[in-house]
């Protein structure tokens, strides 16, 4: 397969650059960046020691010879490199975090015109944890308080992570409730007794953090913890790569990661 990145400059961008030149069945098609980037001209895997004799790009139109695109920008970002995909036919896998409801309008759309994998976290190990939840919550549906905790570099810009997000998801659809009815996003000053049957979530920033997520499931007189952490964006991009190969011979839809695993 024929891939292209966006974000190529950036340290996910390496990575799965990295994954896909060292990849035997996998070849780089295109390496997009946004306009004014530094390194837009150079050759994207020159990092690696090994020119790839792609140039990283701010043209759209270099998706047109690619089979799939694979997407950990920022929202606006995506949503433009949809459209692209869109007009070229071109795959996408989308690891991006932070849409809005018509943000993800716009891809259940272009599911409708071409094959996406949509996740807010591509790592084999994360979509395992998921269906750890998932069995948990079902079993633990009374009497258990959950919360969600999650910690991620400083500079990552949204809060709660899609990740965080989903495990929450994960737990509200387990009870049958939806996860906005149930969520508590904040606390501050004298909230009163916590209220049954409710999610809580908490956020730390800081350092280099790659990615913790722990999901607290608190009893009286005991207490499960399920937690999952990544020590390297590696396990993102070899998740990014299994989801291309997914989508080789989808031709139109929009899946998850739970699909890409047969779970």
């Amino acid at each position: 397969m024929k891939i292209a990145v966006a974000g190529a400059s950036g340290r996910m961008g390496r990575m799965l650059i990295e994954a896909i030149v060292n990849a035997p069945d996998l070849t780089l098609a295109a390496a997009l960046d946004h306009a004014g980037n530094a390194n837009v001209g150079q050759d994207a895997s020159a990092f690696l020691g090994k020119p790839s004799g792609v140039a990283i790009t701010d043209q759209l139109d270099a998706l047109a010879g690619a089979d799939c695109l694979i997407d950990f920008t920022r929202p606006e970002g995506t949503l433009a490199h949809l459209d692209a995909c869109v007009k070229h036919g071109v795959r996408m896998v989308i690891g991006t975090t932070g849409f809005d409801d018509a943000g993800r309008a716009a891809i259940a759309r272009a599911g409708e015109s071409i094959a996406i994998v949509f996740a807010p976290n591509m790592s084999v190990g994360v979509n395992a944890t998921l269906k750890l939840l998932d069995l948990a919550a079902r079993m633990l549906n009374s009497g258990f308080d959950v919360e969600v905790f999650e910690a991620h570099h400083r500079n990552k810009v949204d809060a709660p992570s899609g990740t965080a997000l989903i495990m929450g998801e994960t737990v509200a659809k387990a009870w049958d409730k939806s996860l906005d009815d149930i969520a508590t996003w904040s606390r501050e000053g004298e909230t009163g007794p916590r209220e049954t049957g409710t999610v809580g979530f908490s956020v730390v920033r800081g350092g280099d953090l790659v990615g913790e997520h722990t999901v607290y499931f608190c009893g009286t007189g005991e207490r499960i913890e399920i937690t999952h952490k990544s020590s390297s964006r590696a396990t993102y991009a070899e998740g990014s790569l299994r989801a291309a190969r997914f989508l080789k011979d989808k031709q139109t839809g929009v899946f998850d990661m739970q699909s890409v695993l047969g779970l």
